[in-house]
């Protein structure tokens, strides 16, 4: 099981195949994605890696955070998230995960946080169909009727769909194809529609229904530091097993 990335939806566009056959995409980049800590069992029984994107201004970060980026010698993060991986699949502390930890064609699971809406009625939110426009309904027509039962049972049942906050959740969007991918502009093109706004921070992830392709890099494409703390061009080499 490998670890994920942290990208930023930049929006749609289309990519045009040979056959002259256009392909609805969302471009995701994956810019600064670095590990940040690990998890292991000894310590927090569980394995997993810590990872931060984006960049935070000093002075907008606490003290614990700061101290918390200070082990890991890496500059302070807008987003972080962990990934549940193997003992194999834990990538170095510090690493820069690229856009070619995905290859084209395998397919990835998506999480984002939808557009809220506001305060929505049972229509727009629930696709409920309504009253009638005539025989007696007035002003209500597009009101959701009733809510419960009568003497029996006497209440209305918790989770009923009713007018309220619409959007604003996570959502995950499962066995998205890869049709793309820009190392150097570190650009992710993924095949139709991913919830969240533009600009809005994404989780990508290894699809859980499909297998991974051979070819994929394990434990993943990153970049390691090098001495003088800059980054060394490393990737990590694709093994010729099974995917998990």
């Amino acid at each position: 099981m490998r670890s994920g990335v942290i990208a930023q939806k930049v929006g749609m566009t289309r990519i045009f195949t040979d056959a002259g056959e256009h392909v609805p995409v969302t471009v995701l980049k994956v810019e600064s994605c670095q590990v940040v800590a690990h998890r292991t069992l000894d310590s927090n029984g569980y394995v997993a890696v810590q990872l931060g994107a984006g960049r935070r201004k000093p002075k907008n970060t606490t003290r614990a955070e700061r101290g918390h980026f200070a082990v890991a010698e890496v500059e302070p993060k807008r987003k972080l998230a962990e990934f549940r991986v193997d003992a194999e699949g834990l990538i170095p502390v510090g690493a820069e995960i690229t856009a070619d930890h995905f290859v084209v064609g395998q397919y990835v699971d998506v999480t984002g946080t939808t557009i809220g809406k506001g305060f929505a009625g049972g229509m727009k939110r629930h696709n409920f169909g309504g009253l009638r426009a005539t025989h007696g309904v007035s002003i209500s027509h597009r009101s959701i009727g009733s809510t419960g039962g009568r003497q029996d049972p006497g209440k209305t049942f918790k989770n009923k769909k009713m007018p309220g906050h619409m959007g604003d959740v996570t959502v995950t969007t499962q066995n998205l194809k890869v049709v793309m991918t820009d190392v150097e502009r570190g650009l992710i093109a993924v095949e139709g529609a991913v919830p969240g706004h533009a600009g809005g921070w994404i989780t990508v992830r290894d699809a859980v229904k499909k297998r991974l392709p051979t070819e994929a890099p394990k434990p993943g494409a990153f970049k390691l530091r090098d001495g003088n703390g800059g980054a060394a061009e490393v990737q990590a080499e694709a093994t010729n097993g099974e995917g998990a």
